[in-house]
């Protein structure tokens, strides 16, 4: 398979083909989805969405949920709930997925593009310290950026690849400067920063459930707050923002992001098997890391103490200058003996969609992405097939070694 044919979340995997991650469907998705067809309830009213709303919310110590159609509804939700209006900035990771950006540019505010720490790749505190104190300025009661003039309103931390954030410092900053926090824990469901559940630490914590995440209804999304006026707005504002029970009266823009009864339905089967899913992630992250352990020229993705990862996507660095190969070579090696990897995503702060941003450097994420490739971590992956692909990796490495 060229690297260039990828398989979408759910798509049947062709015989022999390692793909990179796709959904375990086994527990009860088949009887609750018959469930909704029986009954006729299978739009965005229905007793699984407000199930999954339930189970969602207790997952992530949160007192309310409020379900989306995916992940990136959920954010732009989450901004506007938390008070986010044009021209204001918002600080967020450059090392992750576009969604985040985009739903920032939704809202009409701005992306200010935060570095990413070099041992564990998530936003870094320490940048988003130095950002506030030596670009922004405090009046006591708002704080701007001195070159754009813009309120800086929010920090968006993307909890990426299942390992959180270091959020103590960042709401730290937060409380001092009267910003909101937003928690991007798409790919982080499950995973836990000191006793914490992702997603239920900041004022206001985003999901995603697309194909290739930890739980899945094909799509979908969820926001969680303890916020209870911030909970109503947003059932408000993702229900097009009717006012009258009988009479279709709508007092200001809304959307159309409500999710449907019979993909919470898919929700509710899989969240009952999260903990299975959890523990299977874990033990083939800790099989790839004795593999490849000792390996030279890959750097294994690290752990920090205060941290429970969910391993949503395992992910390693290609060393430069101590591996013969590059993760882009590695890449294509892998795809000659039909394994899906991939890359990361271009730094944000680099992306041409958001070439106006105005954002400091981030230079370690822009060497995260030159070296980091993704490994096959379905859950359903079995050890044959990891030992296959660990097998793979090693000799393209160990016989290209001078």
């Amino acid at each position: 398979m060229n690297p260039s044919e990828i398989l979408a979340p759910g798509a049947p995997t062709p015989e022999g083909f390692v793909p990179l991650i796709v959904p375990e469907i086994r527990g009860n998705e088949w009887r609750y989805v018959k469930d909704c067809l029986d009954t006729n309830w299978v739009s965005s009213v229905g007793s699984y969405v407000e199930r999954f709303e339930g189970l969602v919310a207790e997952r992530a110590g949160s007192r309310f949920a409020v379900a989306t159609v995916n992940g990136t509804a959920a954010l732009h939700i989450a901004l506007l709930i938390a008070g986010v209006e044009p021209d204001d900035e918002v600080l967020v990771s450059s090392l992750t997925f576009i969604a985040p950006a985009n739903a920032i540019r939704y809202a009409n505010a701005w992306p200010i593009f935060i570095d990413a720490d070099p041992n564990y790749w998530q936003m870094d505190p320490a940048k988003v310290a130095e950002f506030i104190d030596f670009q922004c300025q405090w009046d006591g009661t708002i704080l701007r950026n001195r070159i754009s003039g813009r309120r800086v309103r929010a920090i968006l931390p993307v909890h990426i690849l299942g390992h959180s954030v270091d959020l103590d410092p960042i709401i730290s900053l937060a409380d001092k400067y009267r910003l909101a926090v937003i928690e991007d824990a798409s790919e982080s469901l499950g995973g836990r920063y000191r006793n914490r559940s992702l997603g239920g630490i900041g004022h206001v914590g985003c999901f995603s459930f697309n194909g290739n995440k930890r739980l899945t209804t094909g799509g979908g999304g969820m926001l969680v707050t303890n916020n209870p006026e911030w909970a109503t707005r947003a059932k408000y504002l993702t229900t097009q923002a009717k006012d009258d029970p009988l009479e279709y009266i709508h007092g200001e823009i809304g959307y159309n992001y409500r999710l449907t009864n019979i993909l919470s339905a898919i929700g509710c089967a899989q969240i009952e098997q999260l903990d299975t899913f959890l523990a299977a992630k874990l033990r083939i992250a800790e099989r790839y890391n004795t593999t490849l352990s000792s390996i030279p020229g890959i750097i294994l993705p690290q752990l920090a103490a205060w941290a429970s990862s969910s391993h949503w996507m395992y992910t390693i660095l290609v060393g430069e200058g101590r591996s013969p190969l590059g993760s882009r070579e590695l890449l294509q090696m892998l795809s000659k003996h039909r394994i899906q990897s991939r890359p990361l995503w271009q730094p944000l702060h680099l992306s041409p969609a958001h070439a106006d941003s105005g954002s400091p450097p981030c230079p370690n994420a822009e060497a995260i992405h030159r070296k980091a490739l993704s490994l096959p971590c379905s859950v359903g992956l079995t050890a044959a097939s990891q030992a296959f692909v660990t097998d793979v990796i090693i000799e393209s490495l160990m016989k290209r070694q001078p």
